[in-house]
């Protein structure tokens, strides 16, 4: 750091920010050893509790031993993409007196190890959360007999244990990174950066189709064709149906928010720099590190505001996690501005050019947004407003209408949350927009603002986390207390049914919220790096001497170039690929699903003659996940490389603005119409039962929600989501190949050599994730 040139309150504020890392971290510890001293219940509900863990288990080593060999070989990808150029001038400067081919080596060696840090983060945060949501779900079924509002604290805490991780290694990583690399630290962290990323794709896509492989086989065997409750024990698909939800929930969006989380302060860092050089000002540097350390403690102080009494219901859960999420955004926001006017202003011996103000204006705006993002979502699918409810009443008419109804939802939701996401990033360009009069300066202002705005939204990770761990949280719960308390009358049992189904019915909607803001956040990221992409493009240019008129800030990305067009288009057309080969492979995962369901149906499980095989679900689900999750991932790394090989950084400039506008429509569409029809199948469940008047569970409106809730649960729980860290993997390669893209001048036979490898890749992906679903003879 001594490169920057830093102050004493500069010098004692990283350590600060570092030593805020660790603290998140103990308190993760200590909610740790508070939850696993709750009682763990009856040895009914232990038992179904150890099975759900044993699956989670076997998913998590088998996962580890499919993707390592990708790492391994993207470790020394990592190193090559810095050695193989010239070393940038921040490299240069922050290791002044040393050969440039050391300098080189050194940063490679530096990128290498922050993609294994961010990887191995990445993981840590998704299984020890993950295995900790287990913990938790037995221990919520077991209060839920005695409170409504132990049972809300037990399960909240536990997804408080996840967040915090995700605060905290986070936090702790890009710090040290920072505070060994100074001025260079961008280098570093964009290996930081895509390690996580990789890593939430590896783990979103794997556990998206775990999950609804395990609960659309559960689902079309169980409920519609047998007409038995879900979570029913003798369905021989529930436990994986159960193991499901956290690995796709827990594991996967725990993964998916801490890659936003580092890919936001990696732009953020890059376009610091940038002003860095233009104005002399380390502040731009060093605010953001602040803001995140300023976001764990009001993540922390939040906490403590969800809470509710003995007896509670649904909407008496969703008011606590929402007074939890804005009493930290009320803290945060008082601490960003009180901590910018005493840094920015009193410290600043000449002040920040257009004054101190707009940093933490815009960070408040981002926090905002997460806000905006939070209501509109529940708006859309949460069980008391007009949309779900508008679903619910379609389902007299028949599955057909009810679909009809729900695409509609999902339809109007993307269109609403796109133009939220436009004002917030327009909002940067009043903030920052006149500070300049050059017009790439201009910009460097307006797309670091937006980095800003990506670092606030951000900023209640910990509450984000923990509001979608909390919903596979009660689910579980509530399927060990279905499967433990069977058909139990008492009026003991029916009160602990009844807030179990109100705690899941919340953690459907904190789910889809989460959803939400990790779509939202995965925009400002994906715009913010595109930001970092022209400065490095740029930055390669002028080190080859190309003058700054003919650089790619200055003429900027320019549709009418055809080949930018060209790329505009194939980015644009690549989450649409994406997501139809995840689903596909739900479908093919499913249909394996069903036939060994219907196979021990025949032997007789429904009527007690021989006891359900959940082993042979787990492991369904489990080895179709990991055949198909390394494909896609292919898909998302080598696309972005062929573009740039073979139509030049302008292109891929061009596929990257596709990709971001078409990703967040086509996100936020399948993300709310799936989490709205799985709502309004839940408000039909609730009916009291009476099939004379065509109501609640096993009624034909029932069955119709039935369809409709097993067609969105591939588009919320699989493809939708993992198209957050799908958009990000190719933003982050493009950023890092850019540089060398930049270099060829010549297409000479190592590029050609280099073409030919991407195009087979590509082409074993797409044909890989095509195959043949398995024929199911029809029932």
């Amino acid at each position: 750091m001594q490169q920057l040139g830093l102050s004493p309150f500069e010098i004692w504020a990283m350590w600060g920010v570092l030593g805020v890392a660790i603290l998140g971290l103990l308190y993760a510890l200590l909610l740790r050893n508070q939850i696993l001293a709750e009682d763990m219940g009856t040895p009914k509900m232990q038992e179904v509790w150890g099975a759900i863990r044993d699956g989670a288990d076997a998913y998590l080593q088998r996962q580890l031993r499919s993707i390592l060999p990708l790492i391994a070989l993207l470790t020394v990808a990592m190193y090559l993409s810095v050695t193989i150029v010239p070393p940038t001038p921040e490299a240069i400067e922050r290791f002044e007196g040393i050969p440039l081919a050391q300098v080189s080596n050194i940063i490679g060696i530096g990128r290498a190890v922050g993609f294994v840090l961010g990887a191995t983060f990445s993981l840590a945060v998704g299984q020890i959360g993950m295995r900790m949501a287990v913990q938790g779900n037995v221990r919520v079924a077991s209060a839920a007999r005695y409170s409504f509002g132990e049972a809300l604290r037990i399960a909240y805490r536990t997804g408080t244990i996840t967040g915090m991780l995700t605060d905290g290694l986070g936090l702790l990583g890009g710090t040290v990174i920072f505070i060994y690399f100074g001025i260079a630290a961008p280098d570093a962290l964009l290996g930081f950066g895509f390690g996580g990323t990789l890593l939430a794709l590896f783990m979103r896509v794997g556990g998206g189709i775990y999950t609804k492989a395990a609960d659309v086989g559960a689902d079309l065997v169980g409920k519609v064709e047998n007409d038995i409750p879900e979570d029913d024990p003798r369905n021989p698909a529930v436990i994986a149906d159960l193991v499901g939800d956290n690995v796709g929930d827990c594991a996967g969006m725990a993964a998916d928010i801490f890659e936003s989380y580092e890919v936001t302060i990696v732009a953020g860092l890059i376009l610091g720099v940038a002003l860095y050089h233009i104005t002399g000002h380390v502040e731009w540097i060093i605010y953001p590190l602040i803001v995140r350390g300023i976001g764990v403690l009001s993540s922390i102080f939040g906490t403590y505001a969800v809470k509710a009494g003995k007896e509670g219901n649904a909407a008496n859960a969703m008011s606590a996690i929402f007074s939890g999420f804005l009493s930290s955004a009320a803290i945060s926001v008082v601490l960003f501005f009180a901590a910018a006017y005493y840094y920015l202003n009193v410290l600043s011996t000449d002040g920040l050019p257009g004054g101190w103000w707009r940093t933490p204006l815009a960070v408040g705006i981002g926090v905002l947004l997460a806000i905006l993002i939070d209501r509109m979502t529940e708006y859309f699918t949460g069980t008391h407003q007009s949309p779900v409810q508008d679903i619910k009443k379609a389902a007299n008419t028949g599955p057909a209408t009810l679909i009809l109804q729900g695409v509609s939802v999902g339809y109007e939701s993307s269109v609403w949350a796109t133009v939220v996401i436009a004002a917030t990033i327009f909002s940067s360009i009043v903030i920052f927009g006149g500070i300049s009069a050059d017009p790439v300066e201009s910009i460097t202002y307006i797309l670091y603002g937006v980095a800003m705005t990506g670092i606030g939204m951000l900023t209640l990770t910990g509450n984000n986390v923990a509001m979608d761990s909390f919903g596979p949280i009660a689910d579980n719960a509530n399927g060990i207390g279905e499967m433990s308390w069977g058909n139990k009358k008492d009026k003991e049992t029916l009160k602990a049914k009844q807030i179990m189904a109100d705690l899941d019915a919340v953690g459907n909607t904190t789910k889809a919220i989460t959803k939400g803001v990790a779509i939202g956040s995965a925009v400002i990221a994906a715009v913010s790096l595109f930001g970092s992409y022209l400065v490095d493009v740029s930055r390669a240019q002028a080190a080859l001497g190309i003058p700054l008129a003919q650089q790619i800030q200055s003429i900027g990305i320019r549709v009418d170039v055809p080949q930018v067009f060209v790329g505009m288009l194939i980015g644009g057309a690549l989450p649409w690929l994406f997501s139809s080969f995840a689903i596909q492979a739900v479908s093919r995962a499913a249909a394996l699903i069903v036939e060994e369901a219907r196979r021990q149906f025949k032997k007789g499980v429904l009527t007690g003659k021989v006891k359900p095989d959940y082993r042979q679900a787990v492991n369904i689900s489990t080895t179709a996940a990991q055949k198909e999750l390394v494909p896609l991932a292919v898909l998302a790394v080598v696309t972005p490389i062929l573009l740039g090989l073979l139509l030049g950084v302008e292109a891929l400039g061009g596929a990257l603005a596709g990709i971001i506008l078409s990703g967040q429509l086509l996100a936020v569409f399948m993300n709310n119409a799936g989490g709205a029809w799985d709502n309004a199948k839940k408000l039909i469940e609730d009916e009291p039962k009476d099939p004379k008047k065509n109501l609640g569970k096993g009624s034909e409106r029932h069955k119709a929600s039935v369809v409709g809730d097993t067609v969105g649960d591939p588009m919320k729980d699989t493809a939708g989501p993992a198209l957050n860290p799908m958009i990000k993997v190719v933003n982050l390669v493009a950023v890092i190949i850019a540089p060398v893209v930049v270099q060829i001048t010549n297409f000479g036979i190592g590029e050609w050599i280099a073409a030919v490898v991407m195009v087979g890749l590509l082409v074993w992906s797409i044909r890989t994730s095509k195959r043949t679903t398995p024929v199911v003879a029809a029932k």
